[in-house]
């Protein structure tokens, strides 16, 4: 890079590592904990995230984040699948940092802007991937990330690299917000229907605010709507597993077809691509399935109980379970009542480690299941604002790339802005 100085990070920003926060601690109101699975590849998502109560806060100072800090996963299961990091926004906020997390932040020499960047090239993930330590939990040291050495530019460049790289950043921050506005928006509705049992009555009203027949259910141990039934998830889908292809042959691998694993549910509803890829040699040699668009994956292991529906046609490994929805089930409603199912898991499983969810999980958790009419008045509505969601995710996936690939342009000198 031209006029550009060799430095490491040691010398250029402010470094820390989170507090071990003990899990007993936690509380179900309060500030909440940046833990590594909270961050994805440029975002952070906050659906499960764990809260400490708001009266000890002001212990925890030190660890308290600020917008534009960089913050950084430093351990399995996420460095498996590409580096995980992201810049906090104003959103973000309150929250404190957690052990086995890092937080970065721009020194006078420095701007945190361009920082993110600096973390996000393909140096520093080559760099991370090499040094990387433990055959069982691959982690990496708040040192190692320290002497990364990095070349530089004066700090008005670093400016103009960064607002460049930012405003493709901001746009895909926006998308990101209005599918997070979209999804609550359908999740409220869903629980307003399907849970709280308020869906419009032959009249428009609320169901059961408005007197509507409710029926005791044994088997629920409460009261349901009449003409509602007990099942499982499987009365509206199919449960089915997957595989993966033996790595002893590479012509199983490096195909053009997408292969989900729990590391590639990374907070998005949707996804287009994932970070490994196999072959049809690979599908027909394997006891994986090609899934179609819109099936429902489950993680059953690693990052336990999160949700995506498939952009496209993709393969799944065995740490997976998918749910294809029956004929005539419309796909959102079904990723709503999947969100139930692992909400009952989540609960049935309080006091002990909820590390894994097996087939009889699925198959034998009762749901309050409605009649299909109210499932197609749902659909209704919330099709197409899913289908904005998928929409915006392919778009933030043509920009990031856009990105990524000037990015390496810019940070070298090969591009140069003039303004």
């Amino acid at each position: 890079m031209n006029n550009s100085r060799k430095t490491t990070l040691r010398n250029e920003v402010d470094f820390l590592v989170g507090f071990p926060f003990k899990s007993e601690g936690y509380t179900s109101d309060g500030v909440r904990l940046l833990r590594g699975d909270n961050i994805g590849q440029g975002i952070l998502t906050w659906s499960d995230a764990k809260k400490w109560p708001t009266s000890q806060r002001e212990a925890f100072v030190p660890y308290e984040l600020q917008e534009g800090d960089i913050v950084l996963a430093m351990d399995r299961p996420w460095i498996d699948a590409g580096l995980k990091y992201a810049s906090v926004s104003r959103y973000d906020l309150p929250s404190l940092l957690v052990q086995r997390t890092a937080r970065l932040r721009g020194g006078k020499n420095l701007d945190t802007k361009f920082l993110k960047y600096v973390i996000g090239s393909p140096q520093f993930t080559k760099y991370v991937k090499y040094i990387t330590t433990g055959s069982l939990v691959p982690h990496i040291s708040g040192d190692q990330i320290k002497d990364f050495s990095v070349h530089l530019p004066h700090l008005n460049t670093q400016k103009k690299i960064a607002a460049v790289l930012s405003s493709l950043d901001a746009k895909i921050d926006c998308n990101n917000r209005i599918n997070a506005e979209l999804e609550a928006m359908a999740k409220t509705l869903y629980d307003y229907w399907f849970v709280q049992f308020d869906f419009p009555d032959t009249n428009g009203k609320p169901y059961k605010s408005s007197g509507g027949k409710m029926v005791y259910n044994a088997t629920l141990k409460r009261e349901i709507p009449e003409g509602w039934c007990d099942s499982s998830v499987l009365a509206v889908a199919d449960l089915l597993g997957g595989g993966t292809p033996t790595k002893k042959k590479p012509e199983y691998w490096d195909g053009d077809i997408p292969f989900f694993t729990p590391t590639d549910a990374d907070g998005t509803i949707f996804k287009f691509s994932t970070a490994d890829y196999i072959t049809k040699e690979g599908l027909k040699g394997s006891s994986t399935k090609l899934f179609g668009k819109h099936t429902v994956f489950i993680t059953a292991r690693g990052s336990v109980g999160r949700l995506v529906l498939a952009g496209v046609d993709m393969a799944m490994n065995q740490s997976c379970y998918a749910l294809r929805a029956k004929a005539g089930i419309s796909h959102v409603f079904l990723f709503f009542l999947a969100k139930e199912l692992i909400h009952h898991l989540q609960v049935k499983s309080s006091g002990s480690v909820f590390d894994s969810i097996v087939s009889n999980d699925i198959e034998l958790t009762k749901l309050a299941i409605p009649k299909g009419e109210l499932i197609e008045k749902f659909a209704a509505v919330f099709e197409l604002a899913f289908e904005k969601i998928a929409n915006n995710t392919k778009e933030n996936q043509q920009l990031a790339q856009l990105r990524d690939w000037l990015l390496p342009l810019l940070m070298n000198g090969q591009v140069t802005i003039f303004r």
